[in-house]
């Protein structure tokens, strides 16, 4: 089936940069469409200077605008999309998450319908299944397990209804009479270079002497690599364009995972900084039922506080709960279905993701230098 196009939408994103690199060096991709709100001029710099054969066109517009996403799929033949607000704190409105991740989804899906697209992969999440209670232990959960996350915080509710919407949407009839066939995709906490949240707490970190802050010291979890996720929605594009594999994998999600070890988040970002001189902060810390009632009654103040002063409180029960669980989950239904098997090694992963650090180290210190001559 030669000369097919793929839209990546939040192609500018952490993830999304990382898929459109892949893709790209796919058999028989005429054009990629790369698709966010806006775009920094170092990553149009970045796609523009792509070494490939393949068409690559930018598009800026928002998943809001449906007569935009409906032109945006004409002539598409897969659908990867990765755009979504996350946001762990509560600093942006609720209203703005859920119309992002929920509504943007279901524009987006209806504008396959009227395109007639016939391929639609979903970047969902782990935080759609949980943890609903940081006493929980899940350890190498999968697909067959009946879990859903039962927080009515914006952004796993709305990643939980939108991954509904997909999956329920396999099967549609498009306009030219042919079918819209979906899955999804449920990565782990992603970490690698340029990942956002280890920029700012690297940025935190040097401006406090070194000193990491500790949100997950009671954790086990199993992030996955930004490479091998990326590299998941590929064979997740090929299987579905693959007449043998796509009633197989139609319909299905997929939990993403790969060979970093399990370990505490705190662990992690410890381990990817140490070589740069940054730290966990070693200082009393509160015992984690402390540290869930205090972000309790954090909430209560910011509730009683709304009507006269909006207040933002640093942690809440849902962050507690989720930095602070054990919760590992498998990837052999995606080894079996997609053939997936993780490229890049964890310590390939962890070299990769500690250069990234030392340059943001780096980068600081110079920085500080120019500052002080």
């Amino acid at each position: 089936m030669p000369g097919w196009t793929c839209l990546v939408t939040g192609a500018g994103g952490f993830l999304g940069q990382r898929i459109v690199h892949l893709l790209v060096q796919e058999k028989d991709l005429e054009e990629v469409r790369v698709l966010d709100k806006v775009f920094k001029p170092e990553t149009r710099e970045e796609f523009f200077n792509l070494q490939t054969k393949t068409k690559v066109t930018l598009l800026e517009g928002d998943v809001l605008d449906a007569q935009y996403l409906r032109r945006a799929c004409q002539g598409v033949s897969v659908v990867i999309h990765t755009a979504a607000v996350i946001d762990v704190l509560g600093v942006i409105p609720r209203q703005t998450i859920l119309d992002v991740n929920l509504k943007g989804t279901q524009n987006l899906l209806e504008a396959c319908v009227q395109a007639s697209v016939p391929a639609f992969i979903y970047t969902s999440s782990v935080d759609v299944v949980g943890t609903n209670s940081y006493k929980e232990i899940v350890l190498n959960g999968h697909e067959e397990e009946q879990r859903e996350t039962i927080w009515p915080d914006p952004y796993s509710y709305s990643k939980k209804m939108a991954e509904r919407a997909v999956l329920a949407a396999n099967g549609c009839s498009l306009k030219n009479g042919g079918t819209l066939h979906t899955c999804a995709l449920r990565p782990m906490y992603i970490y690698g270079e340029k990942n956002p949240f280890a920029y700012v707490k690297t940025i935190r970190a040097l401006n406090n002497n070194g000193i990491l802050n500790v949100t997950g010291k009671f954790s086990t979890v199993n992030p996955v690599y930004v490479g091998n996720v990326a590299w998941a929605h590929i064979l997740a594009t090929r299987g579905l364009r693959d007449p043998k594999k796509s009633p197989i994998i139609q319909g299905q999600f997929y939990y993403i995972s790969d060979d970093t070890p399990h370990q505490s988040y705190d662990d992690l970002n410890c381990t990817m900084s140490k070589d740069w001189g940054l730290r966990l902060d070693s200082s009393w810390s509160l015992p984690l039922p402390m540290l869930y009632w205090l972000a309790f009654l954090l909430e209560t103040v910011s509730f009683l506080l709304h009507p006269i002063y909006s207040y933002c409180p640093p942690i809440n029960r849902h962050l507690v709960t989720v930095s602070n669980c054990v919760f590992t989950f498998s990837y052999k239904k995606a080894q079996q279905d997609l053939g997936y098997e993780p490229p890049v090694s964890w310590e390939e992963a962890r070299q990769k993701t500690s250069q990234w650090i030392g340059s943001l180290v780096e980068q600081h210190n110079r920085t500080l230098n120019t500052k002080t001559q």
